[in-house]
């Protein structure tokens, strides 16, 4: 299935506002995490569990058991975000 992931404030200056990215169905959101924290070091240290780091899915706040969807979008940022 196909996902958009969108991210907001420092995680947009370190990986860029959007990307899209193919995932098997009935990935959650969790998951999606560990795919991206294993992508570098970067990645880890960034989206890792002890960050505070809020997600959303289709701009509705979720948790990181929320199952994605064909065509979701997927935003990641920091609790507090500036204009």
């Amino acid at each position: 299935m196909n996902v958009q992931l969108r991210f907001f404030a420092s995680l947009r200056e370190q990986f860029g506002s959007h990307e899209a990215l193919t995932l098997a169905p009935g990935t959650t959101v969790g998951q999606l995490r560990d795919l991206l924290m294993a992508r570098s070091d970067a990645h880890a240290h960034a989206l890792g569990r002890s960050r505070a780091l809020r997600c959303a899915v289709n701009q509705l706040m979720c948790g990181e058991e929320t199952v994605l969807q064909e065509g979701a979008e997927v935003a990641f940022f920091p609790p507090v975000t500036g204009g």
